[in-house]
């Protein structure tokens, strides 16, 4: 049970292949990244707040690069490189694909301009779509095409969160949008907690439509009994512990998120700001007092797992999570299990810089079930991996606990 629509098919078309349908999708998908961007003025695009928050003009062009260099490249005999330096500046962290700028410098990038990276988008997509309509039956071109369009959708998410950041921090705390503030959601359950008897079950992705390598090899986990919470943690709650002192409870802290806590200076959650005696937080719609029945949003795994130790109770591991998925609602948020993000049984890379796409980062990461309001639609599914360090809250991070 989510709040999103299904995945994208990892087996897109039946034979015939419906040229004209992809299309759609594509130009779609492509039309939706620049409309994130449609409310930023010119100087929004280029800030870069922190090494892990990148300039909106990146993230545009860094999609484009994606199709470009492993597709165009490969399948489209006579394509030109728009701009051969691209490469060096759009380039994420694929090895095999060639130097690369450093992540923390993306926001010097005050060329090429804008209007610049907007005309790379419409060269490379007119490519692309000329290319669908002359290879109607290659099967690796829509394989890939498949992921880059996943691949943009997971940016789409990346841009919002980025963009929040960058204007969060902006001492104007400027909005976005008015009508557009995210996280001031309703849960459409009653909070209470769900029974899930001890067994075998089976984990991973069983299916033929899309999925990452990250998902798939399927296999089974046992389990001991245990009661899910139905509905995510609440500002109201967490505001509860705020005041019980739980930030300067030591022993409410893992080791390492004590450290984090004390080094930041960090004494209530992403975007929440005190005034007098009320709590506000930014949105993207802009300075708003906290809703404290609204689903508490932009938390670190080292927040959360403070906060489930004071409530006498723990976060969910990702097999736990998945296995109850189908009886609570989910999708508000990205939410944090007790798992630490590894490859399932017989994971397999795949040869050359696709290959990098997951496996290399399967280290010191924590995983994130579910969506977020943030998720483009059609990008979610009960067995979706996502990956975030335990200090991270910048993304639409939340907390369900389990007893």
């Amino acid at each position: 049970m989510k709040y999103h629509d299904q995945p994208l098919g990892r087996k897109i078309f039946k034979e015939p292949i419906i040229m004209n349908s992809y299309k759609q999708k594509f130009t779609t998908i492509r039309a939706y990244s620049e409309a994130l961007c449609a409310p930023l003025k010119m100087e929004d695009y280029v800030v870069q707040v922190s090494h892990f928050a990148s300039p909106a003009k990146w993230h545009l062009g860094h999609t484009t690069w994606f199709f470009e260099t492993f597709i165009l490249t490969h399948f489209s005999e006579g394509y030109v490189l728009f701009d051969e330096r691209f490469n060096f500046i759009f380039n994420s962290y694929y090895n095999n694909a060639g130097e690369r700028i450093p992540r923390a410098d993306r926001g010097n990038l005050s060329r090429p301009s804008v209007d610049r990276v907007y005309a790379y988008r419409k060269h490379v997509d007119a490519a692309i779509l000329q290319l669908i309509s002359h290879s109607p039956t290659n099967k690796t071109i829509y394989a890939l095409l498949t992921l880059g369009l996943n691949h943009e959708q997971q940016h789409q998410e990346l841009l919002l969160t980025d963009i929040k950041y960058m204007l969060g921090n902006n001492p104007l705390l400027p909005a976005y949008s008015q009508d557009y503030d995210l996280v001031n959601q309703t849960q459409k359950q009653i909070s209470d907690f769900i029974n899930i008897k001890e067994g075998v079950y089976e984990i991973g992705y069983i299916g033929k439509d899309f999925c990452y390598d990250n998902e798939q090899s399927p296999h089974k986990v046992y389990v001991h009994d245990f009661e899910i919470c139905t509905s995510l943690v609440t500002n109201g709650e967490f505001m509860a512990f705020m005041e019980s002192g739980g930030y300067k409870d030591f022993n409410l802290w893992l080791e390492e998120g004590l450290h984090w806590k004390e080094q930041n200076t960090i004494e209530h959650p992403l975007y929440w700001i005190q005034k007098e005696e009320h709590w506000y937080q930014y949105t993207l719609a802009g300075l708003q007092k906290i809703n404290p029945k609204a689903p508490l949003s932009h938390i670190s795994f080292y927040e959360a797992a403070a906060y489930a130790e004071w409530k006498q109770m723990r976060l969910p591991t990702e097999f736990e999570w998945e296995i109850a998925s189908d009886q609570f609602e989910w999708g508000l948020l990205w939410e944090w299990t007790n798992s630490a993000y590894l490859p399932y049984p017989n994971f397999k890379k795949v040869e050359g810089a696709v290959g990098e796409y997951n496996g290399k980062f399967m280290d010191k990461q924590k995983v994130l079930r579910g969506a977020s309001v943030a998720t483009s639609q059609n990008h979610s599914r009960k067995t979706y991996r996502n990956f975030f360090y335990s200090e991270d809250r910048w993304q639409f991070t939340g907390i369900r606990l389990v007893k």
